[in-house]
């Protein structure tokens, strides 16, 4: 194993650091200096909607995948091993589903903000709830995005912690200001470029280290880091098929059906179909991300064992930059078209774009200062995952109580968010404390250098296993709860506002559907009903066509033979 030396910038990684700060700045003036300048909400907010398939695809990918994506995963398998892997398995349903329900209802309404959804379908309280927890959630977010390669440059580099984040914070700050959500998505585009070099890099670069990559496979099998599927139905396991296969779906929906920094980018797609594609091409990109991420926490392990820089932290800062502006652009959106515009409706074009502006700038120094908040948070990844469960689990749930219950009210709507933040911030917090009072215990950790006979190597670690299976006591009561997966509370946190929103929405007077603003319910019955008429006849066809050639074939024989034995009677007559 190698030892993790101290390491410092020299000038040619201060250069490279400078010219990815000076890229995605420039990135910002070209926006703001050419086409319209940046001078109407609809270009600033979303890029005049005449945005292509690819840039879209990229930057929805840099959204979220980005440092807490790469600095999260590595460390998630170096510690635990490759259960988490099974994440891509959600991606699918993930994606597939904005694809073909929110996409579709969210352009055809011709919105900026997702929030106005709301609204047409609930009222303006309901929108304001939603876009009050929107702006709760991503100025918490951020500042974990800004701190996390920021902590990495400090750990891995000795660069100053704090230098990093203001030069990143206010680079990001200047281009989104500057060239509004053009530049953002070609900022996210370049960056992302840089994300998967970085990702190859190291995994080459730590793989020759190693020894090559069948060393590293080989001292992964010994370290006990190669995770088999594990099918263990309880929603306390911190990571199993269920949790990362079926909670995950909830978490992607959160962050790609109803998250206003992914909605913005799908309106912002020259159409309806650009957009849907969109998410047809991230879903293979998200896959090559989390192979790579799983890739490099191997690749470390393998190189550093149990003093590996994870412990602190690395990630390329270019990830931050992504997720930062998206919700710099983000916020000033739901800002602007939800509580400012209503209130003005006498605005001038042109001061509503130098107040977007303006918004953008403040988010951006509201962020850092949220890093410092950030700081106290632990683990990146598992603490970005439960800020989307906590706050992403109840506005998925308020989507979808209006989306496919016509029957849902305004007042069941407000009742079932609330409830599902109550309940969000109660297991949340509760898990919190409990985490701080008991430390999550670490699979074991076995000597890696050396082979072990197979037979002792079985042994070991089924003693290992069984051992800890045994020593494990099941949570009980109120610490079940608690204990539940973090990424089980999306699910469950929507799950809230739906149940608790229909019982409310029956018991204070159900909506009627003829009253609702057309294109606002997704037609689920409907649809389900069509595709199902659909495969009867397609079914009924294909046995009409079987039956079919199956009498063409038996007719001529049929003849033949009732030819034959009509001469045979006429033979025995004569």
């Amino acid at each position: 194993m190698g030892e993790v030396v101290q390491m410092h910038f020299t000038t040619p990684d201060y250069v490279i650091f400078a010219l990815l700060l000076v890229a995605s700045t420039c990135i910002g003036l070209f926006y703001a200096l050419s086409g319209g300048r940046q001078r109407t909400t609809q270009e600033f907010l979303l890029a005049d909607r005449s945005m292509s398939c690819l840039p879209v695809s990229l930057s929805l990918l840099a959204t979220f995948q980005s440092a807490v994506a790469i600095l999260g995963a590595p460390s998630e398998i170096y510690t635990y091993g490759t259960q988490y892997w099974f994440l891509g398995v959600s991606y699918f349903l993930g994606l597939l589903i904005p694809a073909h329900i929110f996409i579709p209802v969210f352009y055809r309404l011709r919105l900026t903000s997702a929030y106005e959804y709301l609204e047409l379908r609930f009222n303006k309280t309901v929108r304001i709830m939603g876009t009050v927890t929107f702006i709760f959630q991503m100025v918490i977010y951020m500042g974990v995005v800004l701190y996390a390669p920021a902590l990495a440059l400090n750990a891995v580099t000795g660069f100053d912690l704090w230098g990093a984040v203001l030069a990143m914070g206010l680079v990001c700050t200047l281009y989104t200001t500057l060239g509004g959500l053009k530049a953002v998505i070609w900022t996210d585009v370049f960056q992302t470029i840089v994300m998967f070099a970085g990702q190859l890099a190291v995994i080459v670069v730590g793989a020759h280290q190693a020894g090559g990559m069948g060393e590293v496979w080989r001292k992964a099998m010994n370290g006990s880091r190669i995770a088999s599927l594990d099918l263990n139905p309880d929603p306390t396991e911190r990571h199993t098929f269920w949790t990362l296969g079926v909670g995950g779906v909830f978490l992607m929906l959160a962050l790609y059906g109803v998250n206003q920094a992914q909605v913005q980018r799908y309106l912002s797609s020259r159409t309806e179909r650009e957009a849907i594609m969109s998410c047809y091409v991230v879903f293979p990109c998200q896959q090559v991300v989390l192979c790579l991420g799983c890739l490099m926490g191997l690749v470390m392990f393998a190189r550093y064992g149990e003093d590996s820089p994870l412990d602190k932290g690395y990630a390329p800062p270019c990830g931050a930059l992504s997720t930062i502006s998206s919700a710099f652009n983000s916020l000033a959106t739901v800002t602007m078209e939800d509580l400012i515009k209503p209130y003005c409706p006498g605005m001038t074009e042109a001061k509503a774009t130098l107040l977007s502006k303006g918004l953008a700038l403040a988010y951006g120094l509201v962020c850092l200062a949220m890093a410092y908040i950030a700081s106290l948070m632990g683990s990146v990844l598992q603490a970005a995952f439960s800020i989307f469960g906590m706050v992403g689990g109840p506005l998925l749930g308020l989507f979808c109580l209006g989306m496919f219950f016509p029957w849902a009210n305004s007042i069941g709507a407000i009742v079932g968010l609330v409830a599902g933040l109550v309940m969000a911030f109660w297991i949340g917090i509760g898990n919190f404390i409990s985490r701080m009072a008991v430390p999550t215990p670490l699979p074991p950790f076995i000597n890696a250098t050396a082979m072990p006979v197979p037979g002792n190597m079985t042994t070991a670690v089924m003693t290992t296993i069984m051992d800890s299976i045994t020593s494990k006591p099941k949570p009980r009561g109120l610490q079940a709860l608690y204990s539940l997966s973090y990424l089980w509370y999306s699910a469950h946190n929507s799950t809230t506002v739906v149940i608790v929103g229909l019982i409310v929405s029956l018991l204070t007077g159900p909506s009627k559907e003829k009253y609702l603003t057309p294109g606002t319910v997704y037609p689920v019955l409907g649809n389900l009903l069509f595709f199902l008429s659909k495969l009867r006849k397609s079914l009924q066809d294909h046995n009409d066509f079987i039956l079919h050639n199956s009498l063409r074939e038996c007719l001529p024989k049929f003849n033949s033979v009732l030819s034959g034995q009509m001469c045979a009677l006429i033979d025995i007559v004569c």
